[in-house]
């Protein structure tokens, strides 16, 4: 098995701003989303955003707001699917935000401490560390096109819709 090169700590950090920077530029769109669906001003809908203080609750109201009854499918579709884009990526947005960061300074490879207990039939587990490697700086990469493309084919559905913009 090859070992990959570890990656530059100070160009993890800015990637990890870059994924952040562009994880709440998107996820700021559900209030376009929330508005549009529930059929409320811009304006009320960032009330209910913020109002929502985890991306989970937001993605669950916007879900239940596609699935009433009336609502056009094409348009229950789009908005289910771009929700679900959005909750994939979470994943690795959370990874990143939710742990702390160790370096060698001896030049070792940077490494994430996760913040979370895992709990086990009969122990915990806590403090699962990852590598800071290509393979890691190539995956934030991924994630943050991804929210690029998400981001635009949002603004699309918005557009397409009608939603308050």
């Amino acid at each position: 098995m090859q070992t990959l090169p570890p990656a530059d700590f100070d160009e993890i950090m800015i990637l990890v701003g870059r994924l952040n920077y562009s994880w709440t530029n998107t996820e700021s769109l559900l209030i376009h989303l929330i508005a549009g669906l529930a059929g409320t001003s811009k304006e009320t809908a960032v009330i209910i955003f913020l109002t929502l203080n985890t991306t989970r609750a937001r993605v669950d109201l916007i879900e239940r707001l596609a699935k009433m009854e009336g609502r056009d499918p094409i348009e229950q579709a789009r908005v289910l699917t771009l929700t679900r884009q959005l909750i994939g990526l979470s994943g690795l947005r959370n990874r990143y935000n939710h742990c702390i960061y160790s370096f060698d300074p001896d030049g070792g490879a940077p490494r994430t401490i996760q913040m979370r207990i895992a709990d086990r039939r009969d122990a915990i587990k806590i403090g699962q560390t990852e590598v800071l490697d290509a393979e890691a700086r190539g995956e934030i990469d991924k994630a943050i096109a991804r929210l690029g493309d998400l981001n635009r084919t949002i603004w699309q559905l918005i557009a397409d819709f009608g939603y308050p913009a």
